[in-house]
Protein backbone atom coordinates (compact mmCIF):
# COMPACT_ATOMS: atom_id res chain seq x y z
CA UNK A 1 0.00 0.00 0.00
CA UNK A 2 3.18 2.03 -0.67
CA UNK A 3 1.18 4.55 -3.09
CA UNK A 4 -2.03 4.50 -0.71
CA UNK A 5 -1.88 7.60 2.12
CA UNK A 6 -3.82 6.34 4.57
CA UNK A 7 -6.79 7.89 6.55
CA UNK A 8 -5.56 7.55 10.27
CA UNK A 9 -7.68 7.67 13.19
CA UNK A 10 -6.48 10.97 14.33
CA UNK A 11 -7.38 13.04 10.65
CA UNK A 12 -10.58 11.12 10.87
CA UNK A 13 -11.37 12.65 14.32
CA UNK A 14 -10.12 15.89 13.16
CA UNK A 15 -13.00 16.03 10.40
CA UNK A 16 -15.65 14.94 12.56
CA UNK A 17 -17.86 17.41 14.35
CA UNK A 18 -18.70 15.40 17.42
CA UNK A 19 -22.29 17.10 19.06
CA UNK A 20 -24.05 15.65 22.55
CA UNK A 21 -26.57 13.08 22.04
CA UNK A 22 -25.84 12.41 18.08
CA UNK A 23 -23.42 9.78 16.43
CA UNK A 24 -21.98 11.19 13.22
CA UNK A 25 -20.47 8.63 10.81
CA UNK A 26 -16.77 8.95 11.51
CA UNK A 27 -17.49 7.65 14.99
CA UNK A 28 -18.27 4.49 13.54
CA UNK A 29 -16.13 4.41 10.48
CA UNK A 30 -13.61 1.93 10.24
CA UNK A 31 -10.39 2.96 9.03
CA UNK A 32 -6.71 0.89 8.66
CA UNK A 33 -5.15 -0.32 11.53
CA UNK A 34 -1.19 1.32 12.25
CA UNK A 35 1.38 -0.75 9.85
CA UNK A 36 -1.17 -2.51 7.79
CA UNK A 37 0.91 -3.67 5.09
CA UNK A 38 -1.86 -5.27 2.89
CA UNK A 39 -5.12 -6.10 2.15
CA UNK A 40 -5.80 -8.63 4.34
CA UNK A 41 -7.57 -6.54 7.20
CA UNK A 42 -10.31 -5.69 4.28
CA UNK A 43 -11.14 -9.33 3.53
CA UNK A 44 -12.02 -9.69 7.72
CA UNK A 45 -12.98 -5.70 8.46
CA UNK A 46 -16.92 -6.37 8.94
CA UNK A 47 -17.32 -3.72 6.81
CA UNK A 48 -18.62 -4.35 3.07
CA UNK A 49 -17.83 -0.88 1.44
CA UNK A 50 -14.26 0.82 1.02
CA UNK A 51 -14.02 4.18 0.29
CA UNK A 52 -10.76 5.36 -1.79
CA UNK A 53 -10.24 9.01 -3.12
CA UNK A 54 -8.57 9.63 -6.20
CA UNK A 55 -7.77 13.11 -6.05
CA UNK A 56 -6.53 14.23 -9.44
CA UNK A 57 -7.50 16.01 -12.72
CA UNK A 58 -4.41 14.72 -15.18
CA UNK A 59 -7.06 12.92 -17.04
CA UNK A 60 -9.16 16.21 -17.15
CA UNK A 61 -6.44 18.26 -18.42
CA UNK A 62 -5.48 15.94 -21.31
CA UNK A 63 -8.70 15.64 -22.29
CA UNK A 64 -8.67 19.87 -22.99
CA UNK A 65 -11.35 20.27 -20.00
CA UNK A 66 -11.44 22.44 -16.80
CA UNK A 67 -8.89 21.09 -14.30
CA UNK A 68 -10.42 20.92 -10.58
CA UNK A 69 -11.84 17.53 -9.98
CA UNK A 70 -8.36 16.69 -7.35
CA UNK A 71 -10.62 18.48 -4.77
CA UNK A 72 -13.88 16.03 -4.54
CA UNK A 73 -12.50 13.55 -2.11
CA UNK A 74 -11.42 15.76 0.60
CA UNK A 75 -14.85 17.73 0.31
CA UNK A 76 -16.77 14.48 -0.46
CA UNK A 77 -14.98 13.24 3.02
CA UNK A 78 -15.74 15.95 5.16
CA UNK A 79 -18.85 15.47 4.78
CA UNK A 80 -19.69 12.43 4.99
CA UNK A 81 -18.21 11.35 8.04
CA UNK A 82 -20.67 14.11 9.65
CA UNK A 83 -23.53 12.67 8.65
CA UNK A 84 -26.04 10.66 10.95
CA UNK A 85 -25.31 7.06 12.06
CA UNK A 86 -28.87 5.76 12.42
CA UNK A 87 -31.02 2.53 11.59
CA UNK A 88 -31.07 3.93 7.69
CA UNK A 89 -27.47 3.85 7.12
CA UNK A 90 -24.46 2.57 9.04
CA UNK A 91 -20.97 3.88 9.13
CA UNK A 92 -19.70 0.97 10.68
CA UNK A 93 -20.69 -0.43 7.38
CA UNK A 94 -18.04 1.75 5.85
CA UNK A 95 -13.92 1.37 5.97
CA UNK A 96 -12.46 4.55 4.65
CA UNK A 97 -8.99 3.39 3.21
CA UNK A 98 -7.78 6.86 2.24
CA UNK A 99 -6.83 8.54 -1.15
CA UNK A 100 -4.23 7.33 -3.95
CA UNK A 101 -0.98 9.97 -3.72
CA UNK A 102 -0.57 11.58 -7.34
CA UNK A 103 1.11 14.58 -5.61
CA UNK A 104 4.13 13.60 -7.52
CA UNK A 105 1.96 13.42 -10.91
CA UNK A 106 0.14 16.47 -10.28
CA UNK A 107 3.14 18.45 -9.96
CA UNK A 108 4.45 17.37 -13.39
CA UNK A 109 1.28 17.72 -14.76
CA UNK A 110 0.52 21.70 -13.49
CA UNK A 111 3.47 22.58 -15.83
CA UNK A 112 2.20 20.72 -19.32
CA UNK A 113 0.53 22.63 -21.57
CA UNK A 114 -1.77 20.14 -23.25
CA UNK A 115 -2.26 22.14 -26.26
CA UNK A 116 1.40 21.42 -27.39
CA UNK A 117 1.16 18.07 -28.54
CA UNK A 118 4.19 16.46 -27.26
CA UNK A 119 3.13 18.05 -23.30
CA UNK A 120 -0.15 15.99 -24.21
CA UNK A 121 1.54 13.21 -24.56
CA UNK A 122 3.08 13.63 -21.21
CA UNK A 123 -0.23 13.75 -19.65
CA UNK A 124 -1.42 10.60 -21.65
CA UNK A 125 1.50 8.69 -20.23
CA UNK A 126 1.03 10.22 -16.86
CA UNK A 127 -2.76 9.24 -17.17
CA UNK A 128 -1.52 4.99 -18.19
CA UNK A 129 0.51 4.80 -14.60
CA UNK A 130 -2.70 6.45 -13.03
CA UNK A 131 -4.25 3.40 -15.03
CA UNK A 132 -1.62 0.92 -13.22
CA UNK A 133 -2.40 2.42 -9.53
CA UNK A 134 -6.31 2.15 -9.92
CA UNK A 135 -6.68 -1.06 -11.14
CA UNK A 136 -4.48 -2.57 -8.32
CA UNK A 137 -6.33 -0.96 -5.67
CA UNK A 138 -9.39 -1.91 -7.26
CA UNK A 139 -8.42 -5.68 -7.87
CA UNK A 140 -7.64 -6.18 -4.18
CA UNK A 141 -10.71 -4.23 -2.64
CA UNK A 142 -13.43 -6.60 -4.69
CA UNK A 143 -11.04 -9.85 -4.86
CA UNK A 144 -11.38 -9.08 -1.00
CA UNK A 145 -15.28 -9.81 -1.28
CA UNK A 146 -16.07 -5.86 -0.51
CA UNK A 147 -17.79 -2.79 -2.67
CA UNK A 148 -15.44 -0.29 -3.56
CA UNK A 149 -16.51 3.60 -3.40
CA UNK A 150 -14.57 5.52 -5.46
CA UNK A 151 -14.36 9.21 -5.39
CA UNK A 152 -12.81 12.19 -7.43
CA UNK A 153 -10.46 12.42 -10.34
CA UNK A 154 -11.68 12.57 -14.14
CA UNK A 155 -13.60 10.07 -15.65
CA UNK A 156 -10.27 8.35 -16.97
CA UNK A 157 -10.41 6.03 -13.95
CA UNK A 158 -13.12 4.30 -14.98
CA UNK A 159 -10.31 2.50 -16.88
CA UNK A 160 -8.96 1.04 -14.01
CA UNK A 161 -12.17 0.60 -12.01
CA UNK A 162 -13.56 -1.65 -14.77
CA UNK A 163 -10.18 -3.29 -15.50
CA UNK A 164 -9.81 -4.12 -11.30
CA UNK A 165 -13.08 -5.78 -11.34
CA UNK A 166 -12.67 -7.42 -14.34
CA UNK A 167 -9.53 -8.68 -12.85
CA UNK A 168 -10.77 -9.95 -9.90
CA UNK A 169 -13.38 -11.83 -11.46
CA UNK A 170 -11.76 -13.32 -13.83
CA UNK A 171 -13.76 -12.25 -16.90
CA UNK A 172 -14.78 -9.28 -18.94
CA UNK A 173 -17.58 -7.13 -16.89
CA UNK A 174 -19.98 -4.51 -17.80
CA UNK A 175 -21.08 -0.96 -16.67
CA UNK A 176 -23.53 1.72 -16.77
CA UNK A 177 -22.57 5.32 -16.82
CA UNK A 178 -24.81 8.71 -15.93
CA UNK A 179 -23.34 11.01 -18.19
CA UNK A 180 -23.72 13.75 -20.50
CA UNK A 181 -20.46 12.19 -22.65
CA UNK A 182 -20.12 8.52 -24.22
CA UNK A 183 -16.08 8.94 -22.84
CA UNK A 184 -16.02 6.42 -25.57
CA UNK A 185 -13.63 8.60 -27.65
CA UNK A 186 -11.11 7.41 -30.40
CA UNK A 187 -7.75 5.55 -28.55
CA UNK A 188 -5.61 8.49 -29.07
CA UNK A 189 -3.69 7.95 -25.61
CA UNK A 190 -5.55 8.17 -22.25
CA UNK A 191 -7.47 10.91 -21.20
CA UNK A 192 -10.84 11.02 -19.48
CA UNK A 193 -12.89 11.55 -22.44
CA UNK A 194 -12.09 7.60 -23.59
CA UNK A 195 -12.02 5.32 -20.41
CA UNK A 196 -14.49 3.22 -21.43
CA UNK A 197 -13.62 2.78 -25.10
CA UNK A 198 -10.34 1.64 -23.78
CA UNK A 199 -11.84 -0.97 -21.63
CA UNK A 200 -13.63 -2.36 -24.20
CA UNK A 201 -10.68 -2.44 -26.80
CA UNK A 202 -8.50 -3.66 -24.11
CA UNK A 203 -10.93 -6.99 -23.13
CA UNK A 204 -12.44 -5.68 -19.81
CA UNK A 205 -15.06 -4.24 -21.11
CA UNK A 206 -18.55 -6.33 -22.20
CA UNK A 207 -21.62 -4.47 -22.33
CA UNK A 208 -21.73 -0.82 -21.59
CA UNK A 209 -25.05 1.90 -21.04
CA UNK A 210 -24.75 5.30 -21.18
CA UNK A 211 -27.82 6.74 -19.56
CA UNK A 212 -28.85 10.40 -19.89
CA UNK A 213 -26.36 11.35 -23.00
CA UNK A 214 -26.57 14.63 -24.09
CA UNK A 215 -26.97 14.78 -28.36
CA UNK A 216 -25.43 17.86 -28.81
CA UNK A 217 -21.81 16.60 -27.33
CA UNK A 218 -21.38 13.51 -29.51
CA UNK A 219 -19.55 13.60 -32.61
CA UNK A 220 -21.17 11.70 -35.43
CA UNK A 221 -17.73 9.24 -35.52
CA UNK A 222 -18.53 7.88 -32.26
CA UNK A 223 -22.50 8.05 -32.84
CA UNK A 224 -21.14 6.06 -36.17
CA UNK A 225 -19.10 3.45 -33.64
CA UNK A 226 -21.98 3.24 -30.91
CA UNK A 227 -24.13 1.98 -34.19
CA UNK A 228 -21.70 -0.64 -34.92
CA UNK A 229 -21.31 -2.00 -31.36
CA UNK A 230 -25.41 -1.87 -30.79
CA UNK A 231 -25.44 -5.34 -29.23
CA UNK A 232 -22.57 -4.02 -26.54
CA UNK A 233 -23.16 -0.58 -26.62
CA UNK A 234 -26.74 1.29 -25.69
CA UNK A 235 -27.70 4.64 -24.61
CA UNK A 236 -30.35 6.87 -23.89
CA UNK A 237 -30.67 10.06 -24.46
CA UNK A 238 -31.39 13.11 -22.32
CA UNK A 239 -33.22 15.07 -24.98
CA UNK A 240 -35.70 11.70 -25.08
CA UNK A 241 -36.30 11.58 -21.56
CA UNK A 242 -36.64 15.07 -20.89
CA UNK A 243 -36.60 17.49 -23.72
CA UNK A 244 -38.65 15.31 -26.59
CA UNK A 245 -40.39 12.77 -23.55
CA UNK A 246 -40.63 9.76 -26.17
CA UNK A 247 -39.27 7.66 -23.62
CA UNK A 248 -39.94 7.46 -19.82
CA UNK A 249 -36.82 7.29 -17.09
CA UNK A 250 -38.24 4.51 -14.71
CA UNK A 251 -38.45 2.27 -18.01
CA UNK A 252 -35.27 3.13 -19.44
CA UNK A 253 -33.38 2.14 -16.15
CA UNK A 254 -34.95 -1.11 -16.23
CA UNK A 255 -33.95 -1.46 -19.78
CA UNK A 256 -30.20 -0.79 -19.04
CA UNK A 257 -30.31 -2.73 -16.00
CA UNK A 258 -31.73 -5.59 -18.37
CA UNK A 259 -28.84 -5.05 -21.03
CA UNK A 260 -26.08 -5.27 -18.19
CA UNK A 261 -27.43 -7.59 -15.39
CA UNK A 262 -25.95 -11.23 -16.31
CA UNK A 263 -22.74 -9.99 -15.49
CA UNK A 264 -20.73 -8.02 -12.79
CA UNK A 265 -21.24 -4.41 -13.32
CA UNK A 266 -20.18 -0.83 -12.40
CA UNK A 267 -22.32 1.96 -11.79
CA UNK A 268 -20.60 4.89 -12.80
CA UNK A 269 -21.91 9.06 -12.48
CA UNK A 270 -20.28 11.96 -14.00
CA UNK A 271 -21.29 14.63 -11.73
CA UNK A 272 -21.17 17.11 -15.23
CA UNK A 273 -24.09 15.67 -16.09
CA UNK A 274 -26.42 17.39 -13.15
CA UNK A 275 -27.58 20.87 -13.57
CA UNK A 276 -25.51 23.42 -11.45
CA UNK A 277 -22.55 20.91 -10.05
CA UNK A 278 -19.45 22.83 -10.83
CA UNK A 279 -17.17 19.81 -12.72
CA UNK A 280 -14.94 20.08 -15.69
CA UNK A 281 -17.53 20.54 -17.90
CA UNK A 282 -20.49 22.18 -16.18
CA UNK A 283 -23.74 22.22 -17.68
CA UNK A 284 -26.99 24.21 -17.04
CA UNK A 285 -29.05 21.59 -18.46
CA UNK A 286 -29.53 17.51 -17.26
CA UNK A 287 -31.15 15.18 -15.36
CA UNK A 288 -31.76 16.17 -12.05
CA UNK A 289 -29.79 15.70 -8.41
CA UNK A 290 -33.06 13.38 -7.36
CA UNK A 291 -33.06 11.44 -10.56
CA UNK A 292 -29.34 10.93 -10.31
CA UNK A 293 -29.73 9.62 -6.47
CA UNK A 294 -32.59 7.57 -7.58
CA UNK A 295 -30.70 6.10 -10.48
CA UNK A 296 -27.63 5.20 -7.96
CA UNK A 297 -30.17 3.42 -5.98
CA UNK A 298 -32.13 1.56 -8.25
CA UNK A 299 -28.82 0.47 -9.94
CA UNK A 300 -27.47 -0.43 -6.65
CA UNK A 301 -30.02 -2.98 -5.17
CA UNK A 302 -29.21 -5.85 -7.88
CA UNK A 303 -26.67 -7.99 -6.72
CA UNK A 304 -24.22 -7.70 -9.90
CA UNK A 305 -23.96 -4.51 -8.74
CA UNK A 306 -20.23 -4.27 -8.08
CA UNK A 307 -18.75 -0.48 -7.70
CA UNK A 308 -19.50 3.05 -7.11
CA UNK A 309 -17.47 5.51 -9.43
CA UNK A 310 -18.39 9.59 -8.61
CA UNK A 311 -16.51 11.58 -10.74
CA UNK A 312 -15.51 15.08 -12.57
CA UNK A 313 -16.93 17.15 -9.44
CA UNK A 314 -14.82 20.07 -8.77
CA UNK A 315 -15.65 21.98 -5.68
CA UNK A 316 -12.77 24.26 -6.16
CA UNK A 317 -14.21 25.63 -9.35
CA UNK A 318 -17.35 27.10 -6.90
CA UNK A 319 -16.16 30.31 -5.80
CA UNK A 320 -19.42 30.89 -3.49
CA UNK A 321 -19.92 30.69 0.29
CA UNK A 322 -21.42 26.97 -0.84
CA UNK A 323 -18.21 24.89 -2.15
CA UNK A 324 -19.12 22.71 0.21
CA UNK A 325 -22.20 21.61 -1.59
CA UNK A 326 -20.39 19.44 -3.95
CA UNK A 327 -19.17 17.35 -1.15
CA UNK A 328 -22.23 17.48 0.41
CA UNK A 329 -24.02 16.08 -2.93
CA UNK A 330 -21.28 13.04 -3.10
CA UNK A 331 -21.96 12.15 0.64
CA UNK A 332 -25.82 11.38 -0.18
CA UNK A 333 -24.85 9.63 -3.56
CA UNK A 334 -22.67 7.30 -1.47
CA UNK A 335 -25.29 6.58 1.53
CA UNK A 336 -27.87 5.68 -1.39
CA UNK A 337 -25.76 3.14 -2.68
CA UNK A 338 -24.82 2.02 0.84
CA UNK A 339 -28.42 1.78 1.57
CA UNK A 340 -29.49 0.26 -1.84
CA UNK A 341 -27.13 -3.01 -1.15
CA UNK A 342 -28.30 -3.10 2.44
CA UNK A 343 -31.26 -4.74 0.94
Amino acid sequence: MENISILTPFELAKITNHRSGEIKFGEKIHTLPKDTKDYEYIATCEARFVLIGLPEDIGVKANLGRTGAASAYQSALNNLVNIQHNKYCKGSDLLVLGHLNFDQEQAIAQSLDPKNKEDRKQLFELVEKIDKEVSHVIHQICKAGKFPIIIGGGHNNAYGNIKGLALAKGKSVNAINFDAHTDFRILEGRHSGNGFSYAFEDGFLKKYFVFGLHENFVSKSVFNTLKELTTRVKFVTYEELEVKREKIFETELEEALEFIKNEPFGVELDLDAIPGIPSSAMTLSGLSVDKARHYIYFMGKHANASYLHICEGAPELDDSKNNHLTGKLIAALITDFMKAKAL
